[in-house]
């Protein structure tokens, strides 16, 4: 094992990232944004930010943070991700972001590290975001399982339903946002490591889609009443699928929510839910 357990509780120095009007106005074409929202691509219209580009800003922090637990970044998968937000995310601006490892858990065949980070703009608090990374072949260790959490659920059919189409070229688009894996760009690299199919979409691609589905059906197109929003990642996704996210009202804040693509029945993202605002 090449873990180090001792990194658990480690806390990084702060990361800045500097970013314009161009920056998340790419990141919303590369979650599939139309021009139907303009609001999101247009300088002139604001730009308002989606909420999931809370991602895009904490690489750097995250990094940080996985490098200090001696893993094999090679064989990381991305389990799981949430996002906290504390005020709608500026147009432009500098965060700063600090990482700290929450965690590192056994899961027999493999290891999962949490990695959560805090991002402040101007000294005020701006949002947060949970990482789960799976070290695969990495378990087995003899440590403690992650602790079990609870996440929102509805019974019964989906009230609401949104597909969206993804272009062929969607990761090549999105990995412009600072994502530069070879998995999500270069076929002979996909079929290397396991997807003869070629590449995959960039699973936080999909995670931008859900936020939009959500955002669409139950906060009237307005991406700053998105507070919450949390994903398990189940299966891959394939430039050109269409990926349809089922949405149910559990509370008046939460919605319970499950992603599938290509037209297959088992579904991409599980055990996830979004928090609005009134």
């Amino acid at each position: 094992m090449s873990l180090d357990l001792s990194a658990a509780g480690y806390r990084s120095s702060p990361h800045s990232f500097t970013y314009d009007w161009k920056t998340v106005v790419l990141y919303a074409l590369g979650i599939g944004a139309t021009r139907d929202e303009l609001p999101y691509l247009y300088e002139s219209k604001g730009p308002k930010v989606y909420p999931s580009f809370a991602v895009i800003p904490v690489f750097m922090a995250l990094g940080d943070a996985l490098a200090k637990t001696g893993g094999n970044l090679a064989s990381v998968v991305h389990g799981g991700q949430i996002i906290r937000l504390h005020r709608p995310i500026p147009s432009e601006g500098t965060l700063e972001t600090v990482a700290t490892i929450e965690g590192i858990y056994d899961l027999r065949k493999m290891a999962q590290a949490v990695v959560k980070t805090t991002s402040t703009m101007n000294g005020e608090p701006c949002f947060e975001t949970e990482w789960s990374i799976l070290f695969r072949g990495e378990g087995g260790f003899g440590g403690d399982p992650p602790p079990k959490t609870e996440t929102p659920s509805a019974a019964g059919a989906a009230q609401e339903s949104v597909e969206q189409i993804t272009s062929p070229e969607q990761a090549l688009l999105y990995r412009l946002s600072g994502d530069l894996n070879p998995l999500h760009a270069d076929p002979d690299f996909a079929a290397l490591v396991g997807f003869p199919q070629g590449p995959i979409l960039h699973g936080l691609c999909t995670y931008g889609y859900v936020a939009r589905a959500v955002i669409q059906k139950y906060a009237g197109g307005d991406g700053d009443k998105l507070t919450e929003l949390g994903v398990q990642f189940r299966k891959p996704v394939w430039p050109g699928e269409a990926i349809r996210t089922d949405m149910s009202r559990v509370d008046p804040s939460t919605i319970a929510l499950s992603a599938y693509a290509g037209g297959r029945p088992d579904a991409v993202i599980t055990n996830a839910w979004a928090k609005l605002s009134s």
